[in-house]
């Protein structure tokens, strides 16, 4: 017989989506400890009649197979950043606060409530998918989607994914994409009142840090978003003491660029931009593709009528690169503000969650169009 703390607590798919997020909040699951919060929503999702459960790790997949014309993806992360005092909820006002009520544990309760409400309903318009996936929130090595884009890529096919990322309650097209790399400079290591006897290394990185302060990002416009393009020195370090030159040192560069560039065609840009003298060291620490808007899927029409057409560019980069790259758009909608993700006094407005899961629920039963 299992004992009370191996029974999953229980998750009502149905209830009011404020009361199901606070429900997943008070569930603690930073990454790599979602195994409660796995177990939860399997507990939950298994009970519902007709419908295809997927469990590999702690992501859960859950699928409806009702021979509709077209499928949506509802996907989002359940793992959220190390919790900072901020688990139970607590609401003030029309606030609810906590760790993950912006990223994403409301995203999530709006797209299980959706897909529970509508799954053997006679509304449905659209077959759906839905996909909870671990530990998006560390390295990309151990991320659920990833893992699933890699090893069972059917399981993310549909006519539109939408990805449940803090939005604040509209839609965020696409995102660009990211590369990150170190260049490291070699020096001799000398006395600084004998400099003659060595060779400082952080000075041979003084033409790449000014050409990169001088750079002059772009701003694009596609299918009427505007992404703005970034390149930047987010990290230095050398140096081994105040009266030491450094025999190495390093600068940490980032390049955001919007996705009408290819990964390839970034990389190449990049190397350009920074143009390295001889003797210095480029090493690739990060790379992934952007997402085009995708706003021009016969699937997204409906959505874009459901949030009276409000949209903008994601300038940062989500997961919906992963649905890109094997073809199906996407977009992110949730509800709260993304500026409010990670920090210990996280919180979302309340009516946001309400929205999201209404405009959800019109999308999906094919009212909005």
């Amino acid at each position: 017989m299992n004992s009370a703390a191996d029974t999953p607590a229980h998750l009502d798919l149905f209830a009011d989506p404020v009361e199901l997020t606070k429900a997943l909040i008070d569930i603690p699951s930073p990454s790599h400890e979602e195994e409660a919060i796995a177990d939860a929503i399997q507990s939950a999702l298994d009970a519902l009649d007709g419908v295809e459960v997927i469990r590999r790790g702690n992501t859960v997949v859950a699928r409806t197979h009702r021979g509709l014309d077209e499928r949506i993806v509802l996907a989002g992360h359940i793992d959220t950043v190390p919790i900072a005092d901020n688990v139970p909820h607590h609401v003030e006002g029309d606030i609810l606060w906590g760790c993950g009520s912006v990223d994403m544990k409301s995203g999530m309760a709006c797209y299980l409530h959706a897909f529970a409400t509508l799954c053997n309903s006679a509304e449905l318009a659209f077959d759906l998918t839905l996909i909870c996936y671990e530990a998006e929130e560390v390295a990309a090595t151990y991320n659920g989607l990833a893992h699933l884009e890699q090893d069972a890529p059917e399981l993310l096919q549909g006519s539109l994914a939408l990805l449940g990322e803090p939005s604040g309650g509209i839609i965020e097209a696409g995102c660009q994409g990211s590369i990150r790399v170190n260049v490291t400079a070699h020096g001799t290591r000398a006395h600084s009142a004998r400099a003659w006897l060595g060779h400082n290394a952080a000075h041979d990185l003084a033409g790449v840090l000014t050409r990169v302060a001088a750079y002059e990002p772009r701003t694009v416009t596609i299918a009427g978003c505007k992404y703005r393009e970034g390149l930047n020195v987010v990290g230095l370090s050398g140096g081994v003491a105040t009266n030491t030159l450094p025999d190495e040192a390093s600068l940490t560069v980032n390049f955001r660029f919007a996705p009408d560039r290819s990964l390839a065609d970034a990389k190449q840009h990049l190397e350009n931009t920074l143009a390295l003298e001889d003797g210095l060291e480029l090493l690739y620490d990060d790379a992934v593709p952007g997402a085009l808007p995708g706003l021009d899927a016969p699937a997204a029409q409906g959505l874009l009528s459901a949030v009276g057409g409000e949209f903008r560019a994601k300038f940062g980069w989500t997961d919906v690169s992963r649905f890109s790259t094997l073809g199906v758009p996407a977009v992110n909608f949730g509800p709260g503000d993304p500026g409010f993700a990670h920090k210990i006094d996280e919180r979302c407005p309340i009516d946001q969650i309400g929205s999201v899961a209404d405009t959800l629920m019109a999308y999906l039963s094919g009212t909005s169009a």
